[in-house]
């Protein structure tokens, strides 16, 4: 009985594994696209720039679908350095993107929902800041709008997530050169205390763009709003992302010199799509940042003195990866929930420095060693 037993669980098991199953999401990716290939230079080059690129909601299930998605090839494969970091808070297991975004960006925990912030409120400045304060260029670029918790940490501070209003108007005040996303309504239309950030910032001498021609011709320093709310969905926006990527780049490194520059890069609508359990565009969302990470990459190859680290705050929708096929890029997925769960997450690295980093560490301790390369 018990040898007849396993034969027809094996039996199933291999049905299975030939077709679709009935309790799975399937999912194939309309638009494969060819991975870049770089070659990183010494690891002793002198590191001028650094460029943070994070995946909110990002984890290794959501890396490992997009690869099969992808053919079995990511961008992130050219890097040399991978590692994985704790992603608890102070106050809690499971973070959020304004906690889990804030120790990357300071180097510190703190409470969930605080946004650049200690636990008790005290303002913890970023690696833009401490940028600024090395003479360094310095820029943020987001997919989502920008009261999001995830840019917020890098400029911005407010125990709680939610203030939108106060953390919009501490933009005005952060003194970043580049900055670029979604939320035209947070600057102006929709605020309650009527202020019209945009003018306020015109008046410190910000170039305002609202679309992607303009954002082409703006001199530094820029605040591009690409939308009223976020930027549309990967498969409608084309290379708006990219696009406002590069320019960050070109702008960023024309103003600073040797002196370099920091920029923080946001593909933040995997998180989002994620709590809607959307496989389909949370992973045009994680292509579509893939795509920008190798663009980033042959940039940093030019270059040769730009340190890469891409990771994410957070995984999101407990997310199993159970059918599918490299061959023709599909995917069978389930999710185990609509929020964020407590594995830890990847970081990969790649440019000079990045033999100093490696292994397992809290998010906090990732975010210092970003932070020990500026100068």
């Amino acid at each position: 009985m018990k040898v007849l037993k396993i034969v027809s669980i094996a039996a199933v098991c291999g049905i299975l594994a030939g077709c679709n199953r009935s309790d799975l999401t399937y999912y194939t990716s309309p638009a494969p696209y060819e991975t870049v290939s770089v070659t990183p230079p010494p690891a002793d080059n002198e590191v001028r720039n650094i460029i943070f690129m994070i995946g909110d909601g990002m984890g290794l299930e959501q890396i490992s679908c997009a690869w099969v998605l992808n053919h079995g090839k990511l961008n992130l494969d050219n890097m040399p350095v991978v590692g994985l970091h704790r992603t608890y808070c102070a106050n809690n297991l499971i973070t959020d993107s304004a906690a889990g975004g804030t120790a990357l960006a300071v180097g510190q925990k703190t409470d969930i929902d605080h946004v650049g912030c200690d636990p008790e409120g005290n303002p913890l400045y970023s690696v833009l800041v401490k940028a600024q304060q090395a003479g360094k260029k310095t820029g943020c670029v987001t997919v989502c709008h920008l009261a999001d918790a995830t840019p917020c940490d890098f400029c911005c501070h407010n125990e709680c997530r939610d203030n939108s209003d106060e953390l919009i108007a501490g933009y005005a005040e952060c003194g970043v050169d580049f900055i670029a996303g979604g939320g035209r309504d947070y600057f102006g239309p929709k605020r309650k205390d009527g202020r019209n950030i945009v003018e306020e910032m015109k008046a410190k001498g910000y170039n305002y763009a609202n679309d992607a021609e303009q954002l082409k011709n703006a001199p530094l320093p820029v605040l591009g709003l690409m939308s009223d709310d976020n930027l549309p969905v990967a498969l409608e926006r084309g290379d708006l992302f990219r696009d406002m990527t590069a320019r960050c780049l070109e702008l960023l490194s024309e103003a600073s010199g040797e002196k370099g520059f920091v920029a923080m890069i946001e593909g933040s609508c995997i998180d989002d799509w994620l709590h809607w359990n959307r496989i389909d565009l949370a992973m045009e969302e994680t292509l579509d940042f893939d795509r920008t990470i190798g663009d980033v990459l042959q940039w940093a190859e030019k270059d040769g003195h730009t340190l890469v680290v891409v990771t994410a705050d957070h995984a999101t929708g407990a997310l199993t990866l159970q059918d599918g096929s490299i061959e023709e890029g599909r995917i069978g997925v389930e999710f185990g929930n609509h929020g964020h769960n407590g594995i830890v997450v990847p970081y990969y690295v790649w440019g000079p420095g990045s033999d100093s980093f490696g292994g397992i560490v809290e998010n906090a301790a990732l975010g210092r060693k970003v932070m020990s390369f500026v100068e």
